[in-house]
């Protein structure tokens, strides 16, 4: 029998509140090991699908975007300070901010969106490994 790893965050969670007063949820988090889920699940995590940061978005006529050209200067409503979402196969996933990874661009993520009973991070065995799964090494 195998054993998978639970963690309790206590305050973590979202809040409820009762009687004038807030109270956090316990939430129970669950790490999976790779090789303890079937095969078809392991090969459905192996799939590689699209991500996309998206920095803002924009809603406006067509005959004024054929009103651009170079120089064109396009204004957003959303501040520079806030998080930018983070999208997988069109779904929004996690909000994240903006971070320099040498000469690149990467994403720091700060909250994920999916419902917690629907995301379980997955610690790939030391056989099969998928890349970089979880958290940044620190």
């Amino acid at each position: 029998m195998t054993e998978m790893a639970t963690t309790t965050e206590k305050n973590a969670g979202p809040a409820l509140a009762t009687g004038g007063q807030t109270h956090h949820l316990e939430v129970r988090r669950h790490t999976l090991r790779l090789e303890d889920l079937p095969r078809y699940s392991r090969s459905l995590l192996k799939i590689r699908i699209p991500i996309v940061v998206t920095l803002a978005q924009k809603r406006l006529p067509l005959g004024r975007i054929l009103e651009w050209g170079p120089g064109a200067l396009i204004q957003f409503d959303k501040s520079c300070e806030e998080l930018l979402e983070l999208s997988a196969g069109e779904h929004p996933i996690a909000l994240g901010e903006a971070v320099k990874v040498g000469d690149k661009f990467g994403l720091r993520i700060a909250s994920m969106l999916l419902p917690g009973e629907r995301f379980q991070p997955v610690a790939p065995s030391k056989k099969e490994g998928l890349g970089h799964v979880g958290p940044p090494a620190r």
